[in-house]
């Protein structure tokens, strides 16, 4: 008499019925189908053994059943979104819910990269320099007027330039006599070191700080030598912003 060779769950004899193996252990397809298959996320109706199961994040679907939720075309082997757990066709997600290129006002595409900067949105390729019409990516860039510049444009195009130096100022400065200064720029004549903020005098279109004037022009006391201050104008530099602040933003990827 030959082995018995029955199901795993319900002991049936597998002799001449179909089965199918699970880690080395047969079983009959109904019981089978019981213990492992899943439940359409659609139709709710039990996945055969025989049918495809589409899987995404422990959620299965019928081969049939896996369609774009809003326009019913076949997801499969096509790309696809999600949204509140519901499956979406690339142009059906993008139509309702991707952004739009602020300088081309077409849509952004789920997997594109895009670039956004207070709640405003563009193609990496559409985010340019107004000026120079180059790529400005996620490099440091100036908004003004609406527009964006790369920081080599803004500063040829807006920024101040320094009285003493002649280069612009990117970062904040000083403003004495209406006119900009680096803070590093606006020094005593004297000793250079710098005056912003601190209490200074001038002379011949000169600022000293009160040491050095005094130690270079006031009379000395013919008994202590110290110098005499007199009376002499003094001033109070005030630090301006005359710049911008760099600002940068980084390129996202949604999908």
């Amino acid at each position: 008499m030959s082995e018995r060779y029955d199901c795993t769950e319900c002991k049936d004899s597998l002799y001449g019925q179909k089965y199918i193996l699970r880690e080395e252990y047969p079983y009959c397809i109904k019981c089978y189908e019981t213990l492992f298959s899943s439940n359409c996320e659609k139709c709710k109706k039990l996945i055969s053994c025989t049918s495809k199961d589409l899987s995404f994040k422990d959620r299965h679907w019928h081969s049939e059943c896996f369609l774009c939720n809003n326009c019913s075309r076949s997801l499969v082997d096509k790309p696809f979104a999600t949204k509140n757990n519901l499956l979406m066709c690339t142009d059906c997600y993008a139509t309702e819910y991707s952004s739009k290129c602020h300088a081309c006002l077409k849509t952004i595409m789920p997997g594109t990269k895009k670039m956004e900067h207070k709640g405003n949105s563009w193609h990496e390729n559409c985010f340019i320099c107004r000026f120079c019409q180059q790529t400005i990516g996620t490099k440091s860039f100036v908004k003004k007027d609406g527009n964006n510049y790369c920081l080599a444009c803004y500063e040829k195009l807006f920024a101040l330039q320094c009285v003493h130096c002649k280069k612009p100022i990117t970062t904040g400065g000083v403003s004495y006599h209406d006119q900009p200064w680096h803070k590093e720029c606006f020094v005593c004549a004297g000793c250079k070191m710098q005056l912003a903020g601190q209490r200074f005098t001038s002379r011949d279109d000169a600022t000293y700080c009160l040491e050095c004037f005094c130690n270079l022009f006031a009379k000395k006391c013919a008994h202590c030598t110290n110098p005499i201050s007199g009376k002499m104008t003094l001033h109070k530099s005030s630090d301006t912003s005359l710049g911008f602040e760099k600002k940068s933003f980084k390129s996202q990827q949604k999908l």
